[in-house]
């Protein structure tokens, strides 16, 4: 048995304003219908002897990813929310202490969330590879085969052909005849400057460290009680004492705190004697920034990648992305423009990496447009604030089948309920009524308010606040 283990709590701050804290890369659809979290899961539910995967996520996350794994029909196995982000020894050890319950034999195969492979056949046949050998013992890193010399990802250099790989080392063929389907791990390096990495590319020994792993998960826990015992030690306890919030476990936050922050890469794959990486080509890529966004993407003549209303005219090799308004770009060479609701980017293509730097700026000065959109998914359904102005705030609220929310009154000069569709109830201090047939309410201040979703669809409800003394935190709930 195999158990996917998918790892979704990073940031993607270099996809900003897109990704933002509260809504990561891992979250959006940047190359199709799906997500790119969905997408990992589709792409390894077709895959032969997968179980339910077990996802890992921020505890911020956690009502949107509960949204995206049932729009799909994914059932997991276990949805764990981390407190805090401790990078992915920690979750790797969850996942694993989780996975050799389920089954005390099973491989854990371990997937970043955000990452684009583009030769399923390729990759399914690398994952048949790693199974042959994780089933023997061996710790498996994947390691894509480079096709440019790229100073963005760590390397891995190969050693000899591992033990029971495919190869005719022994008949007198050279490894670059007949390259063995599995070596031993004979060096991780960081990430290189240009020139060595030209370098690395023309020796053909190396591959860019992929993220993705496969081991028993005895193994890796035997690994790692041997190099990072307290990691295991707090990740058991932080299992043991997680409390569930429906289908998620919320893992405990002082036992996970306790967790020293540490990837597997560092903490088990630099040290172990068992490490193998299997190479493989399958068109992969971690959509780090918005130039690698565009390099994947479906081109115009001009080499331009449009999304949603753009309107063009003299623009090249530039990827311009509208999400509400119209977007007109004149004149433009390798540029990044991207449009939200509340920010807008404009960027040189070859510097829209540095967008990190705007982030940081923006979480310095406190700003919201780094952590929220205007758009949020809560337990009931939805929320998108229109217009914050504070003479006259408006926001939508969009409400599931059967769902219902309450807070405790308000005390604007002014709170105005309209239904745009669906069918609406509302409670004021414990009395129950329909909308009136017009579907506008004006709610005086009360000490309890209720709004339900009486009918067999959405309910969406445009919401007009006068003179607000509190923020948007009471619909939360």
């Amino acid at each position: 048995m195999i158990i996917p283990v998918v790892l979704a709590g990073g940031s993607g701050t270099r996809l900003w304003p897109l990704s933002r804290k509260l809504c990561p890369k891992q979250l959006l659809k940047l190359t199709g219908d799906h997500t790119m979290l969905q997408n990992t899961l589709l792409r390894i539910k077709d895959a032969e002897g997968m179980a339910d995967p077990i996802v890992i996520c921020n505890e911020q996350h956690r009502y949107i990813v509960a949204e995206q794994l049932e729009a799909i029909g994914v059932r997991p196995a276990a949805v764990f929310l981390e407190p805090m982000g401790k990078n992915t020894a920690p979750a790797v050890a969850v996942a694993a202490l989780k996975a050799r319950a389920i089954d005390p034999k099973a491989l854990i195969m371990v997937l970043p969330a955000d990452h684009l492979i583009s030769d399923q056949l390729e990759f399914y046949n690398a994952i048949k590879t790693a199974q042959a050998h994780a089933e023997k013992g061996a710790l498996i890193t994947f390691g894509v085969v480079p096709d440019k010399p790229e100073t963005g990802y760590g390397y891995i250099r190969k050693g000899a052909p591992a033990p029971g790989s495919r190869s005719k080392e022994n008949s007198g063929a050279s490894m670059s005849d007949d390259p063995a389907d599995a070596y031993v791990i004979d060096e991780f390096v960081e990430k290189p400057d240009l020139d060595t990495a030209r370098q690395y590319l023309a020796s053909g020994q190396y591959c860019w460290n992929s993220g993705m792993f496969m081991f028993g998960a005895n193994t890796v826990l035997d690994e790692m009680r041997r190099f990072v015992p307290d990691i295991v030690d707090a990740a058991a306890a932080a299992l043991q004492r997680a409390k569930p919030e429906g289908s998620l476990w919320l893992l405990d936050a002082g036992e996970f705190g306790r967790c020293p922050s540490d990837s597997i890469d560092y903490a088990v794959m630099e040290r172990t004697g068992c490490g193998v990486m299997i190479p493989f080509a399958a068109g992969w890529d971690d959509l780090g920034s918005w130039a690698a966004i565009w390099a994947v993407g479906e081109k115009d003549a001009n080499g331009n990648v449009l999304s949603g209303d753009v309107m063009i005219n003299e623009v090249e090799k530039s990827f311009i992305l509208s999400t509400r308004r119209l977007v007109a770009g004149v004149g433009l060479s390798g540029q990044v423009v991207v449009e939200t609701p509340d920010a807008v980017l404009v960027a040189d293509m070859e510097k829209a990496q540095s967008v990190k730097h705007i982030v940081d700026q923006l979480k310095k000065s406190g700003r919201k447009e780094a952590f929220v959109h205007t758009r949020m998914v809560l337990p009931w359904g939805e929320i998108e604030i229109i217009d914050p102005s504070e003479a006259m705030a408006i926001r939508k609220l969009k409400l599931s089948a059967g769902a219902h929310l309450f807070f405790d009154g308000h005390s604007h000069e002014s709170l105005v309920w309209m239904v745009c569709s669906g069918k609406g109830e509302v409670e004021i201090d414990d009395k129950q009524t329909d909308f009136p047939p017009s579907g506008l309410l004006s709610l005086a201040p009360a000490s309890r308010v209720g709004l339900g979703n009486s009918g067999p669809g959405p309910l969406v409800v445009l919401e007009l606040i006068r003179q607000m003394d509190v923020a948007a935190d009471h619909l939360v709930r």
